[in-house]
């Protein structure tokens, strides 16, 4: 096999040219066995296998920096520098990470995880190298995606400053893009790019920018006219960054002539790269969402080889979503780009005009929402806990400082497991419960969250509900009083110990109540319900009969429901011990939720032991 000549960085330079097609074949073979095995990111590394060998046929690594952007199609580049044996443990706890590691390799010059991120790390890279007098290349490679969000507009306005060379490739893999216009776009992408074009240029335009301005004006005004008709990209070039392409993302001598006429420009260069996402793989050509982040799946014809029987929290949502958009005209519902991975996909087909996509693109999404409630409606942003981290400012300047009834639907809230410290929601208690008029609620289970959702859209204020990834809890469903504004919800009611859990934890404090009464300890369970505000008065009454309170959430423990509770008692004067049940102050690497809960002693054991450990301390 070609793919086993590659064992570091650089490897593919001795692949012979006749014989790259091959090595282009072998690596999609390679990528859909270990995902069909391991899950993870398939159509987005598919569609980006030539682009990113001839990049590494182009460039020199690790001296050479690539950007990716997101990092969902970074699998290619793994392989290519050295990391294909680990592909067994991908996305596995203490394994090969799904994204881009600079600890993992010197050839990974960035994190990422997150979208629109590439051309801003990539200019400050730039910057170091010319203030460090370095001569290295810097490619930042971006989806048409991630150009949905503004940071990316921000870095691009900063882009025409440069008189340095910088490559921006751009991979279009999802917008109808026309072909080449005819030879002329080819003869203009090269002489643009000539390096005797170039200096001859620049030596014309110094010599009559000062002697002769209007000639000067005239020569550019002329210039910028013919690029009109054509050549494509002219928002790029009107941005000041130089634009090649169209280009075939999969055919690999004209992406290498690409890269080598971009590196010759002393600016900002795009190149325009159109791909398949998923090619090379049927069911991922036809269904690239579906296989955008893939389960373990068969390879013959990408059926999932743990076919799901159960609702997960984001179908309880869906349903819900829709019976509320059913009854109440005023509601209208906003994602950014993830329709189908909140669930609000069965209500953009049923209620296209109350439904919004804003992009990968968090910041507007919410300030929309808030102009949205100042018009009258209820808008109900459906959004990721890590995602919703890039709209802070903008939840709390537009959202709660005007008291608007938003609903914030916060998904994979908690642990999410395999894609490690970028997407792991462990925050969003922290930073929303530091914001005036805000409302927080999390749900023990799938009856809950309807329960929630319907309480958000009645209150006039802004409203957050953070939901788990995976399989809705179905359990306790015997417990269902009605939501009332900062009331917990008591569901075994004994003595001397306390179990205050919120959301998901609820499920694993149900298990650890059992091991420490089969320890012969009483307890008590009750559902925090609202992480803010929180239930003082019954907390008031709690440390009468219990000797220790034990807060328990799928946060950092760091500004989370644990430290408000622990700083209330503290004002009230309350001397009972309290013990904290949460996620370290740090960021949390890949694994299964299960093996990453037990690491963190989250899990249901761990839980009972620290319990009845503090317990035996005080009684």
């Amino acid at each position: 096999m070609l793919l086993n000549r590659i064992k570091k960085a650089n490897d593919i330079k001795m692949i012979p040219d006749n014989k790259l097609d091959d090595l282009a074949l072998e690596i999609r073979e390679f990528l859909i066995d270990k995902i069909s095995h391991t899950g993870g990111h398939l159509a987005s590394n598919l569609g980006a296998v030539e682009l990113t060998m001839a990049l590494h046929m182009e460039l020199k690594l690790p001296e050479d920096k690539i950007i990716w952007d997101v990092g969902h199609q970074s699998y290619t580049h793994k392989i290519l520098t050295g990391r294909k044996d680990g592909f067994d443990t991908l996305r596995k706890y203490g394994g090969l990470s799904g994204f881009p590691k600079r600890s993992e390799s010197d050839c990974d010059s960035f994190d990422t995880g997150h979208s629109s991120t590439s051309i801003s790390a990539g200019l400050g890279m730039v910057k170091a190298r010319e203030l460090a007098g370095d001569k290295y290349t810097v490619v930042s490679v971006i989806g048409d995606g991630s150009l949905t969000g503004g940071l990316a507009y921000e870095a691009l306005n900063n882009v025409a400053k440069l008189d340095t060379n910088y490559i921006i490739i751009l991979n279009d893999n999802e917008m109808s893009i026309s072909e080449n216009v005819g030879g002329m776009a080819k003869y203009l992408n090269h002489v643009r790019t000539n390096e005797g074009y170039l200096n001859l240029r620049d030596d014309i335009y110094n010599s009559l920018k000062n002697t002769r301005p209007k000639v000067v004006r005239g020569i550019r005004r002329a210039k910028n006219s013919f690029k009109q008709l054509f050549v494509p990209g002219m928002v790029f070039e009107n941005l000041g960054v130089t634009y090649l392409g169209p280009i075939d993302g999969h055919d690999i001598p004209a992406l290498r002539a690409a890269i080598r006429e971009a590196k010759k420009v002393r600016k900002g260069v795009l190149i325009h790269v159109v791909t398949k996402k998923g090619k090379g793989f049927e069911p991922a050509e036809k269904h690239p969402a579906r296989f955008h982040g893939t389960e373990p799946f068969l390879p013959q014809n990408g059926i999932p080889r743990n076919p799901r029987t159960t609702a997960n929290y984001q179908d309880i949502f869906s349903t819900v979503m829709c019976k509320i958009g059913e009854r109440d005209p005023k509601v209208v519902a906003i994602t950014a780009a993830m329709a189908d991975g909140t669930g609000l996909k069965r209500f953009r087909n049923m209620y296209p005009d109350r439904f919004i996509d804003a992009g990968i693109a968090e910041e507007h999404a919410v300030t929309f929402a808030a102009g949205l409630a100042v018009g009258g409606f209820h808008p109900i942003f459906a959004v990721y806990s890590s995602f919703l981290q890039r709209a802070y400012d903008q939840v709390m300047e537009d959202v709660c400082l005007q008291n608007l009834p938003v609903t914030f639907a916060i998904d994979r809230a908690g642990l999410v497991g395999s894609d490690g410290e970028t997407h792991q929601g462990i925050f969003d208690l922290s930073y929303l419960s530091s914001m005036p008029n805000m409302h927080i609620m999390a749900p023990k289970n799938k009856w809950e969250l309807s329960d929630m959702l319907k309480f958000a859209i009645k209150f006039d204020g802004p409203t957050a509900i953070r939901y788990p990834r995976g399989t809705a809890y179905d359990g306790l469903q015997n417990f269902r009083a009605p939501i009332e504004m900062g009331k917990a919800e008591p569901i075994y009611e004994e003595s001397d110990i306390l179990l205050l859990a919120v959301g998901s934890m609820v499920k694993t404090a149900e298990k650890a109540r059992e091991i420490i009464k089969e320890n012969g300890y009483n307890c008590s369970l009750t559902n925090a319900r609202f992480v803010k505000p929180i239930d003082k008065d019954y907390i008031r009454e709690a440390v009468k009969k219990h000797k220790l309170i034990v807060t328990m959430e799928e946060n950092v423990e760091s500004g989370g429901f644990g430290d408000q509770v622990r700083g209330f008692m503290c004002k009230e004067g309350m001397c009972v011990p309290i013990l904290s049940i949460a996620i370290p102050d740090e960021f949390v690497t890949h694994g299964s939720c299960d093996e990453l809960c037990r690491q963190l002693g989250i899990d249901a054991e761990s839980v009972a032991n620290k319990v009845i450990e503090k317990f035996k301390g005080i009684d």
